[in-house]
């Protein structure tokens, strides 16, 4: 499978990595990371030269990492600086360490020509960094391939059977949507405004409405490891006003980024910030339940999902209607992305 490289993707929560060596793959390229003892987070290639035991299996010594099976050890930009046995270090004794961001409460790494790394590309999710908001997340491994995920958010219809009793109801599947698409910017944009929904557990039990709501799902996907939606909940007929603060209404921003780790993982970061009673701790651990428990319905039905594909013949046809529209939009986009050149294969 061919990957859109040379672009910036979630390798981890900056709260999971510290003076601990953390593995992950990451478009099927091992990674270690850790931070320095002056907190600057770092990744490299988790392969040593020598022998190619992996590096996250070893140990820090200082900023340096003292690889376990024979010594070489290497500082955060990747050089040996010490071999066993000798005092010349080869000229080749080095790893790759790749461009790395902490952002808005993630690391992001590059995969690519490292000379194309541009932090101001890396998208923005403010809120999950904002004291304004309260914030729950996690990160839930998928055994399915990356573009399932992205097809799975982009049609929330899903939400009314799969996710039943926490976030779906009828008028999820039944109100149509509208797609845009920035093409310049690489970004889809899809749009289901519900104005008199039945207010699912997840929102009714979180804001404390009874009744009936007015629903907003609002999603920008920034390809291809972003994924936002603004979610705005109401009584129903409240909307926002021409001018001011929308002060009536409660709001949600869920947060995916959507990482591929090899062929057939995933890495599913999830966050859900809200500007709604952000100092109740009961309401962040119900909401930190309720996600998680909706992320894992989707893990299990992806997880199937992905054996059933595997499975199938090469010319399998498969059918799309409406509520297709921004999934096969972030399709063309991503295979534009992988036919730029920007690619590199699953290992």
């Amino acid at each position: 499978m061919a990957f859109a490289r040379n672009q910036w993707y979630v390798a981890a929560y900056g709260s999971e990595v510290g003076r601990d060596l953390l593995a992950r793959t990451v478009l099927g390229e091992p990674l270690v990371l850790y931070r320095t003892g002056a907190g600057k987070p770092v990744a490299l290639a988790d392969r040593c030269v020598h022998r190619r035991f992996p590096l996250s299996e070893s140990r820090l010594d200082g900023d340096t990492i003292v690889c376990g099976y024979h010594g070489f050890t290497y500082d955060p930009t990747g050089a040996c600086v010490f071999v066993p046995g000798q005092q010349r270090i080869p000229r080749t004794a080095r790893v790759v360490s790749f461009p790395v961001v902490e952002q808005d409460s993630f690391i992001w790494v590059w995969i690519g020509d490292l000379d194309r790394a541009d932090p101001a590309a890396i998208p923005r999710a403010p809120w999950l960094a904002d004291p304004r908001y309260a914030v729950v997340r996690g990160m839930a491994p998928l055994n399915a391939r990356y573009g399932l995920l992205v097809d799975n958010l982009l049609d929330l219809s899903h939400e009314t059977y799969l996710h039943g009793g926490y976030i779906g109801t009828p008028e999820v599947a039944n109100t149509p949507i509208t797609t845009e698409v920035d093409e310049d910017r690489g970004i889809v944009y899809v749009s289901r405004h519900m104005d008199d929904a039945e207010c699912p557990p997840f929102y009714a039990r979180s804001t404390g409405i009874q009744g009936r709501i007015t629903r907003w799902q609002d999603i920008e996907y920034h390809t291809p490891c972003l994924y936002l939606l603004h979610s705005r909940i109401a009584p129903q007929g409240v909307y926002p006003p021409a001018e001011g603060e929308d002060s009536e209404a409660f709001h949600a921003e869920i947060v995916y980024a959507i990482t591929p780790s090899t062929e057939h993982t995933t890495y599913d970061f999830w966050a859900v910030a809200r500007d709604f009673a952000i100092d109740d701790e009961s309401v962040s651990e119900y909401l930190h339940h309720s996600n998680h428990t909706v992320v894992m319905q989707d893990v299990t039905a992806l997880n199937i999902l992905e054996q059933v594909i595997t499975t199938e013949p090469d010319r399998y046809q498969e059918l799309s209607i409406n509520i297709d529209t921004g999934g096969l939009a972030a399709r063309r986009l991503l295979a534009r992305m992988i036919g730029s050149g920007t690619v590199g294969a699953a290992r």
